[in-house]
């Protein structure tokens, strides 16, 4: 049997959509300006629709739009001619994916959304067709031809007209100013929500803290340390911070044959280490940790009293 690269299969299948992309590029015109123009005028609703391999494509589309700051919804073309039609206002703008834009499913919602009043953004590959002629603004997304090796897969079209989509998205974000702070409010459970609206003190470990005293032994900071998994251990006294032994700390000092348990913690402790008010953003924290390369830091208050500690991985 003949050993098949798949290798040069991947920088075919590559250099069809880069092909595509440059083609998209330089036959990009007024109509992508007028349909981002669509959207930012609209007081409405992206409602996006298309059936098959489109449809999958158009969800993504929807779901990129409501996540940067543009309401979105999907509607399947079969069940919006069989009632969903009744979720969209003249106000929202319509859009339309069809590769050949001769699609039946979709054909059939031209002219109710006619009488509804709405703007229609087409995405297909065919200038002439029925849906490009219907359409507010008709964006090209056509290619030379598939990169499946039968030239029938929807793979390099399915792939231009996500990054039409995409593109649509970005040019919107962008001309609203669409910031961090935005994005964080629609992704309040992903990490970079967390960062930007969660504190320091909604994530901050506050019982059982690895603390001992100056004069303790380091075989007391293992303990700690071990039993608190922070990999740290906190010298206090009065529970005001003296200083910390994190493992690094416990690692040279093995390096260096000392005798442990002759060492006390004062020996080794870290006097001045990096620490964070509990009223800071948590991705101040990230920030501050990630240029130290530091796993924890230890909550103070303003006067140097031990809150609690913060760790990240």
């Amino acid at each position: 049997m003949k050993q098949t690269s798949y290798k040069n299969i991947l920088k075919d299948l590559c250099s069809s959509y880069k092909d595509a992309i440059d083609r998209f590029v330089q036959n990009s015109n007024i109509e992508f300006d007028k349909a981002v123009e669509l959207i930012l005028n609209s007081k409405g609703h992206v409602v996006v629709s298309g059936i098959g391999k489109s449809g999958h494509v158009g969800r993504k589309i929807s779901a990129t739009l409501a996540s940067t700051g543009t309401p979105s919804l999907f509607l399947h073309p079969a069940e919006a001619i069989h009632g969903d039609l009744g979720m969209i206002k003249s106000e929202d703008v319509i859009i339309l994916i069809s590769y050949s834009g001769e699609t039946e499913e979709v054909l059939k919602l031209l002219p109710s959304l006619k009488k509804i009043g709405n703007n229609i953004i087409s995405l297909t590959g065919k200038k002439d067709s029925s849906l490009a002629n219907f359409a507010t603004a008709n964006i090209d997304v056509s290619i030379d031809r598939e990169a499946c090796p039968l030239n029938l897969a929807p793979t390099t079209s399915a792939m231009l007209t996500m990054t039409a989509g995409d593109a649509l998205s970005v040019s919107v974000m962008n001309a609203r100013g669409f910031a961090e702070e935005d994005f964080a409010l629609t992704h309040p459970g992903g990490s970079l929500g967390k960062g930007l609206t969660q504190t320091v003190a909604d994530n901050m470990i506050s019982t059982k803290l690895p603390l001992i005293n100056n004069d303790q032994f380091i075989s007391d900071a293992i303990i700690v340390m071990t039993e608190s998994k922070l990999g740290l251990a906190i010298i206090h006294k009065n529970n005001y911070l003296q200083g910390i032994i994190t493992d690094g700390d416990l690692r040279r000092l093995l390096l260096e044959n000392q005798n442990l348990s002759s060492v006390k913690a004062e020996n080794i402790m870290t006097t001045n280490p990096l620490t964070i008010t509990k009223d800071k953003l948590m991705i101040d924290a990230k920030n501050k940790m990630l240029e130290a390369k530091v796993q924890a830091l230890v909550v103070t208050d303003e006067n140097n009293y031990i809150q609690g500690v913060i760790q990240i991985y």
